[in-house]
């Protein structure tokens, strides 16, 4: 029987350069976001409202990254059929919009990351800029 663990966890210098690199993408595309970074617990460690961006995003940003960091996937993985149910089960804190990923590491999963704001594949991309800079 085994009592303890051991386990990695996402840095706030990880978070940080996972938020920068995507705040960076954001400005390339000339898109303003929200922009959330959670650790495997659900813990906010990093997040932006880029000046410009849908302050009613940071609410969805902050659904998508802690989706991701939950079901280890995609937000959009999420099967349509029980998106409305889920959601409200769990006061919106879950959702299947695009734009929320998880952040894995050497095959461990760290956290999640959610970007809103933008379009659907906008939020992707930003995400993705943001989950290479730790070479996620």
């Amino acid at each position: 029987m085994t009592f303890v663990q051991e386990t990695r966890t996402l840095t706030h210098q990880g978070a940080l350069a996972i938020l920068t690199a995507a705040v960076e993408r954001a400005e390339q595309m000339g898109q303003p976001q929200c922009i959330v970074v959670v650790d495997a617990n659900g813990e906010v460690l990093a997040e932006v409202r880029m000046t410009g961006a849908k302050f009613l995003s940071r609410k969805s940003a902050l659904a998508k990254a802690l989706t991701a960091a939950s079901i280890g996937n995609e937000t959009t993985v999420v099967p349509e059929s029980v998106r409305t149910a889920i959601g409200l089960a769990t006061e919106g804190k879950v959702t299947g919009l695009p734009g929320g990923l998880p952040i894995r590491l050497e095959g461990t999963l760290l956290g999640g990351i959610g970007v809103g704001s933008g379009s659907g594949d906008q939020d992707i991309e930003v995400a993705r800029a943001g989950l290479a800079a730790i070479g996620a």
